[in-house]
């Protein structure tokens, strides 16, 4: 992949398109990465004891890339940020 951990990236596109994050999770069997603050999910969260109550937490989903040409870096759902700019 062309990410490692740790970079910052900006998706292009998709619902959370122009936000910047930082690669904290790296999926290399479906070609999938977590940013931190994007792409979040709902989950409800049971309660495990009696009398605790239940919690609606949300979650960082993995983001997908795009397999329609993986040597355009336009056709990837996320682009490198240049840390000196």
């Amino acid at each position: 992949m062309h990410v490692k951990f740790g970079d910052t990236v900006k998706v292009i596109s998709g619902r959370d398109k122009g936000k910047v994050g930082e690669v904290t999770k790296i999926f290399t069997h479906n070609s999938t990465i977590v940013i931190k603050d994007v792409n979040l999910k709902t989950k409800h969260m049971k309660s495990r004891e009696e009398g605790e109550p239940g919690q609606i937490v949300k979650i960082e989903a993995p983001v997908r890339k795009s397999f329609k040409d993986p040597f355009e870096i336009y056709s990837w759902t996320m682009k490198m940020v240049c840390p000196a700019c």
